[in-house]
């Protein structure tokens, strides 16, 4: 996977680092590394040895959005371009997590990709931007309707209508983002988060992911039965040497001074 040189594909034992690697262009979305993407993450879905993924820019840029110049040179439409290749629903039908260790800006479609991940990490020199009113184009990918549920509406219209940047400090300040790191402690810290998700067991991590994932789509009180019927289910199979390996688990973490229920 790691030939194309559009986007770098590194294996960390269980962890799996995607690098858009356009630096030059700040990463712009062009149809070849779209593809490249998409045909990793279908690998990766499928690869049973990769339990978490973190996801990157090289540069001073996470990614500068949908190449423009390359869909004018088309002569065709945005939608003509990108609609076969939409990266976001690819992510979201992702079944493992996914950071985003956001290195640098990430603009309008960058912004609506690291929207659609799991955990955001992000530098200092990190900052969001939806320039949807500035280029003149309608969000396709999902800003309007994610941002507002990630920050709140009054500051999704703030930032969709005024397209001013968000920096690093106030996407932490705000929801959007976990946690602000220097530059070169970003990637390591995302890794090492990385590796503690894929140090439990696959089939509950995803089970956990797509139930926050769904539930935080609908009401409460629908998430509330959705959860209980998946537990219901889920839990039948569940041998109870596995539950008392679990614990066991859980008591030696907090006798190294883990947290655990």
């Amino acid at each position: 996977m790691s030939g194309d040189l559009l986007l770098l594909v590194e294996r960390r034992g269980h962890v799996a680092l995607l690098t858009f690697n356009r630096p030059e262009k700040l990463n712009a979305l062009s149809g070849a590394l779209r593809r490249a993407f998409l045909a990793a993450l279908s690998l990766l879905a499928a690869d049973e040895d990769v339990r978490v993924v973190v996801l990157t820019g090289a540069g001073r840029a996470f990614s500068a959005g949908l190449d423009l110049a390359e869909i004018a040179a088309s002569g065709a439409s945005v939608e003509a371009n990108v609609g076969a290749e939409n990266m976001v629903d690819a992510i979201a039908a992702f079944p493992k997590p996914i950071i985003g260790a956001i290195n640098g800006i990430a603009v309008t479609g960058g912004f609506e990709i690291a929207l659609a991940l799991d955990i955001l990490l992000v530098a200092e020199e990190a900052s969001f931007i939806d320039s949807h009113v500035r280029v003149g184009i309608t969000p396709g990918w999902g800003l309007s309707q994610r941002l507002a549920r990630a920050v709140g509406l009054s500051r999704a219209n703030e930032l969709s209508l005024s397209a001013r940047p968000l920096t690093a400090h106030e996407a932490v300040a705000w929801g959007l983002a976990n946690q602000v790191y220097p530059a070169a402690d970003l990637a390591p810290a995302a890794l090492a988060l990385a590796e503690q998700i894929a140090a439990h067991e696959p089939k509950g991590v995803r089970a956990m992911k797509a139930l926050i994932r769904s539930g935080f789509e609908i009401t409460l009180e629908a998430g509330l039965r959705m959860e209980d019927a998946a537990a219901r289910a889920a839990n039948l199979d569940v041998a109870p040497e596995t539950v008392d390996a679990g614990f066991s688990r859980a008591r030696a973490q907090q006798g190294e001074g883990g947290s655990g229920k």
